[in-house]
């Protein structure tokens, strides 16, 4: 048990510094020396932490000046480099590091370049002969990833894919030195694995789509993800050397935005400008200014790969975040280690990139009393039922009623009884008709009918001998992770969330003919399944703010013997 621990962290007051010590500053054994290169903001920073337990002191920090100096009069037992960007410090980039292991003062970072975290281990022979630990890259890469993949591949003797990535919120507000990072590698070449070969790539001219989806909760939009220059793409190679292809990315959204920084990166890649560094500024600001869609982020990682029987095995690990808690992970590493050396558990000496030092579950102990939420999934058998290959774990979630209701696997049929109620407006009729929505009624008689043929169920809905059609099947592309409905030229995706004893149904894309339409413009629903004393029960409302309602069904059914 450590009884006090002072921390240096330069860049304290910025975009991850700020969250560092927001992760830390319930705990009363720790000092914090807030610094940067202003003073005043650091003042500013600390006084605005009115509740901070741990002991938050500002100072002025120059990282180009007198660095042991500095050292000396501050007095750290660790340094955290939360500032960067670390593709951009020159010649002698490791000149605090250096400057720490020289004052016996143990060192964390956050860099994000796959060149300075690779190249942290010249330093381990005299880390080690000091005493003192110096860990680069604490943060999502490669820590929480290299964590992942080990829980992904526990049962694997061969690595065929290890991809992932990350898709932060558009209202996560991103740091200037971050985009200055990505200005500086964006269409540059940068080393990574691919078919077993050491290959060049090009960070942000290179894509792949991607869709994160914990069971149980809505998912996220489907997501493009560029490759990014991350310290993954060698630390995780030296870890699995037997992995055939490690291919890392990010998805910055809104997409219009992450499209034109691919149109960029082509231009450096095509040597038609030599870098975006003199873009930083307006990246910067674009990026924090001019951003709409959900306040919710994400990470996924994929490890494909098979047992020692021979048997081939895709899993995903996906992360959910909800609105302010996501920009928290990247910060969570440095906290987690921070808390371990104060109970007495501190890294082993030496210089290395930070690919060992946490396991998933000390990240799944931070993310608890969060709003994230985490799920590791396989490849479901294509002989599941639908439902069941939508929903994944969460099936089990659903009530018993609504999961015999689902259970189609050839020709089932279901009875039961619905009370209708048709919108009068004249938009709405004509919509219901053209739909062939039921008309209205009380307790009428409905008898459905499902078809299963290649993963397709075709719904036949008979009210009152009237009969609506549709087919449902699992989406892939753009709608993957969603269930999709098609009613004639009309195709509506829909996302599976179990609440409570409800199974909803949420709209979340559309399209007509197949091409995608904007969701401002779709009908709202509120529809739901659910289940009691054996029966199966529905609710549809249907409605447009054009229209007014549409149409609202009801009822029950019974699955026919």
């Amino acid at each position: 048990m450590n009884d006090g621990l002072t921390i240096l962290v330069i860049g304290g007051y910025g975009t991850f510094g700020g969250r560092i010590v927001e992760l830390l500053e319930d705990e009363p054994r720790l000092t914090m020396i807030v610094a940067g290169r202003s003073l005043e903001r650091a003042g500013t920073y600390c006084q605005g932490r009115t509740n901070a337990k741990a002991r938050l002191v500002p100072a002025a920090f120059d990282r180009d000046g007198d660095i042991a100096a500095q050292l000396v009069a501050h007095r750290p037992d660790m340094l955290v480099d939360a500032s960067g960007p670390f593709q951009s410090y020159g010649a002698r980039k490791y000149r605090v590091v250096e400057a720490c292991v020289s004052n016996s003062v143990n060192y964390l970072d956050l860099a994000d370049g796959s060149e300075f975290v690779e190249g942290i281990r010249i330093l381990d022979s005299v880390a080690r002969a000091v005493g003192v630990y110096v860990l680069s890259g604490v943060s999502s890469f490669p820590v929480l990833t290299a964590a992942v993949v080990r829980r992904l591949s526990v049962d694997m003797t061969r690595i065929n894919l290890i991809r992932g990535g990350i898709a932060p919120s558009p209202f996560a507000g991103v740091g200037e030195n971050v985009v200055r990072a990505i200005a500086t590698y964006a269409g540059q070449p940068v080393e990574l694995r691919r078919d077993a070969e050491i290959r060049i790539g090009r960070p942000f001219t290179e894509q792949m789509r991607f869709t994160i989806a914990p069971p149980g909760h809505i998912p996220l939009r489907s997501t493009l993800f560029s490759l990014v220059d991350v310290p993954d793409l060698r630390a995780l190679a030296d870890q699995w050397a037997h992995a055939r292809t490690i291919w890392m990315g990010a998805g910055p959204v809104p997409e219009p935005l992450h499209r034109a920084l691919i149109a960029l990166a082509w231009l450096v890649r095509l040597k038609m400008v030599r870098s975006l560094l003199p873009l930083a500024r307006l990246m910067h600001f674009a990026s924090n200014h001019l951003r709409w869609g959900e306040h919710r982020g994400g990470m996924f990682v994929e490890v494909e790969g098979s047992t020692g029987l021979g048997t081939y095995m895709r899993r995903s690990w996906h992360l959910l975040a909800e609105g302010d808690d996501g920009p928290f992970i990247p910060a969570m590493a440095i906290a987690a280690i921070v808390r371990k050396v104060l109970a007495g558990d501190a890294p082993r000496t030496g210089a290395r990139a930070a690919v060992r030092e946490l396991t998933l579950d000390d990240y799944e102990a931070l993310f608890a009393g969060r709003t994230i939420y985490t799920s590791i999934m396989e490849t479901p058998a294509a002989d599941l039922p639908l439902y069941r290959r939508v929903l994944g774990e969460a099936w089990h979630a659903v009530p018993r009623e609504v999961q015999t209701m689902h259970d189609n696997r050839g020709t089932a049929h279901a009875e039961g009884v619905a009370n209708i109620v048709r919108g009068q407006g004249l938009l709405a009729r004509l919509v219901a008709s053209f739909f062939r929505f039921p008309e209205t009624g009380a307790a009428v008689s409905v008898a459905v009918r499902f078809d299963v043929a290649d993963g397709v169920e075709t719904w036949t809905r008979t009210f009152a001998g009237k009969p609506m059609v549709s087919r449902q099947y699992a989406g892939d592309g753009r709608s993957d992770r969603l269930l999709c409905e098609r009613f004639g030229p009309f195709t509506f995706a829909m996302a599976l969330l179990p609440d409570g004893d409800r199974l909803r149904l949420v709209l979340r894309r559309w399209s007509f003919l197949g091409v995608p339409l904007p969701m401002r413009f779709c009908p709202r629903s509120d529809s739901y399944e659910t289940g009691k004393d054996g029966r199966f029960y529905f609710n549809v409302e249907i409605g447009h703010r054009l229209t007014g309602p549409i149409v609202r069904y009801r009822g029950w059914l019974v699955r026919s013997s």
